[in-house]
């Protein structure tokens, strides 16, 4: 585990002012994949050529996810913020 955190803190890292596009990249990822693979195996089944038509999913479902993910950002961020007490 440990060499996995050095040679992380090796790798460069983007300026801090780029956070919400950094998160809004990863969730949209995650999301994007999750729901490939939930919604190929509900509309095909899991078949012979599953995975082939989950990255092909992904692919198309990844730039769409990323975009609203940007777009949605200020709107959660701000109902969160309208129901979440601040700490003690």
């Amino acid at each position: 585990m440990q060499d996995i955190q050095i040679k992380a803190q090796r790798l460069p890292k983007i300026p801090a002012r780029y956070t919400p596009v950094a998160f809004a990249f990863y969730m949209a990822g995650i999301m994007a994949l999750l729901m490939s693979f939930v919604i190929v195996a509900i509309n095909g089944g899991i078949g012979h050529h599953y995975i082939a038509s989950v990255f092909h999913a992904y692919s198309m479902a990844m730039p769409v996810a990323f975009c609203c993910v940007l777009m949605v950002r200020p709107v959660v961020v701000r109902l969160v913020a309208l129901t979440v007490a601040p700490p003690a």
